[in-house]
């Protein structure tokens, strides 16, 4: 490997491996924020950087290098915080090559564990992780020369983007055998002693820190993600309209589109999948409808009971007033639904576009309907109009049906692209994987724009950087109080968005303008 005389400045990070870098990194920034609930408009000193400890980063203003040179005492405030962006770029790179580096030493490579698995097996377990090790080899070496250039570095997502553009589609790929990677482990964990008993001795060993195997296998997604936001952090502190903000705008957008094809290609297995299941146990009385289709996916599916017969007092409180129905609902349709007599099928009783359907709350007519909706079908599968009057479990699962089942309804709070700083926000302070399709995964110091929130703990938010939409528990978040960290992130947030437009008309040929430096050249 490349890394035999290690430059000054990496060799400082050696011992970090990423997963223990990512973490630090995200309480860092929850801290920061926190202090600066307490002041009135000063932003953090810097933003994105490890508290230090022994397995910390170290700072750029902290290397003897820099502190030797005398630059700190006349160097403006502004320029240090960007050169603290710009080196945990790269320090966080040379973590993250460290990480796939073991990944490949102490699992890939390991004679033992390859004596018990089938070629197959192994390709399915470690898919083309050796291409993305080359890939991100390469971008780490560009990386290192150019801080060796000087101690001020002048720039590095010239390099990203160069690299995002031409190397980095290995990532795609691989992300998107995700899915088959993590059914193939399971699969084999449970299947393959000889595998197992291995596997546990690799991942009790001292070198692996007490991470699990499948930490590091989900390393390539979780770099290529957060490598969007290291960008996002330069952009933020770039000069206006300076080269430095052109080619943190390129980098950006083609790490943004990289993101994007992995999300996409996840969910179009996932979703295909999904549709095959559904359709196998739905059965139709009358008139069939396709689900199975490439335009479609599913949104939100649940039990909810209808209430039928006169609507009093004392039928309300009747059981007999409620029917349990079960309602498939697709980003183009929706079907109600009803378990068969064996309760392993679905009897579909009715069916609508999406876009014909309307809702109703009812929790102004009383306590007695405060889960209650009214559900409209303008136009069902007979070509008549119906309505159904459902009742949910909780006030939480009656909104989350209601925003379902009619997207374009008005949130209690606008979109962050209202840029009003007197909407709630909050940020993340426990990572939370989605539960239901309706349901946003977020991750720690995630900043999210509050649009809806329910009396019993749930939030429809925006997450900031990538106006993704969804519900999560506010169990795993925090208010942002202060108005003008509210202010800050959404001038961020516009800056960014403002920047991309105004440089998209020149990407095509910023793209194939050739770069002063030479990655075959390092390689060689």
């Amino acid at each position: 490997h490349f890394i035999s005389d290690p430059p000054m400045h990496c060799a400082i990070f050696s011992g970090c491996l990423y997963q223990e870098y990512r973490d630090s990194s995200k309480k860092q920034e929850v801290e920061q924020r926190r202090q600066c609930e307490g002041t009135a408009a000063q932003a953090p000193a810097l933003q994105l950087q490890l508290r230090s400890h022994t397995r910390s980063l170290s700072l750029w203003q902290n290397l003897p290098a820099v502190q030797e040179s005398g630059l700190l005492t006349h160097l403006p405030q502004k320029e240090v915080i960007l050169q603290e962006a710009i080196f945990e770029l790269v320090t966080s790179e040379a973590s993250y090559y460290k990480s796939l580096e073991l990944l490949e030493t102490h699992f890939l490579r390991n004679p033992s564990l390859f004596s018990t698995l089938s070629h197959s097996d192994m390709h399915f377990l470690f898919s083309n992780i050796e291409d993305v090790i080359k890939a991100s080899e390469r971008f780490l070496m560009d990386l290192e020369h150019r801080i060796e250039e000087s101690i001020l570095i002048s720039d590095v997502c010239d390099i990203v983007h160069h690299h995002a553009a031409n190397y980095f589609s290995v990532f795609i790929t691989y992300v998107i055998n995700q899915g088959y990677q993590e059914k193939s482990y399971r699969r084999i964990l449970q299947e393959n002693g000889p595998f197992r008993e291995i596997m546990s001795q690799l991942e009790n060993h001292p070198r692996v820190r007490g991470l699990s195997f499948t930490s590091f296998l989900i390393l390539p997604f979780q770099r290529i993600t957060r490598l969007k936001l290291l960008v996002q952090n330069i952009l933020k502190k770039v000069e206006e309209n300076s080269e430095r903000e052109m080619n943190a705008v390129k980098a950006h957008k083609e790490l943004e589109q990289i993101v994007k094809e992995c999300n996409e290609g996840v969910r179009k297995m996932n979703r295909t999948e999904e549709l095959i299941g559904i359709e196998k146990t739905l059965e139709f009385k009358s008139k069939s409808v396709p689900v199975i289709s490439h335009s479609r996916w599913l949104l939100k599916k649940g039990e909810v009971l209808q209430m039928a017969g006169p609507k009093n007092t004392r039928t309300l409180r009747s059981k007999k007033l409620y029917q349990p129905i079960y309602l498939f609902l697709f980003n183009n349709l929706l079907l109600i639904t009803k378990h068969s007599s064996s309760n392993e099928k679905f009897q579909v009783l009715d069916s609508c576009s999406r876009s014909m359907l309307r809702t109703e709350d009812m929790d102004d007519q009383g306590q007695m309907l405060a889960c209650v909706f009214v559900l409209k079908l303008l136009e069902n599968q007979e070509e008549r109009t119906v309505s159904y009057m459902m009742k949910t479990s909780c006030m939480s699962d009656k909104l989350r049906w209601i925003y379902a089942l009619t997207p374009n309804l008005r949130t209690r709070f606008l979109s962050a692209s209202a840029h009003q700083t007197d909407c709630p926000q909050v940020q993340c302070i426990q990572s939370y994987s989605s539960q239901e399709p309706d349901e946003l995964s977020i991750e720690m110091a995630d900043v999210l724009q509050v649009l809806e929130k329910t009396e019993d703990g749930w939030i429809l938010g925006e997450r900031l950087h990538d106006g993704e939409r969804g519900w999560f528990p506010c169990r795993v978040v925090e208010g942002i109080l202060n108005f003008e960290l509210r202010a800050q992130n959404l001038r961020e947030c516009q800056r960014i968005q403002l920047a991309q437009g105004g440089a998209s008309r020149g990407r095509r040929t910023h793209k194939q303008s050739k770069p002063t430096w030479s990655s075959e050249s390092h390689q060689e």
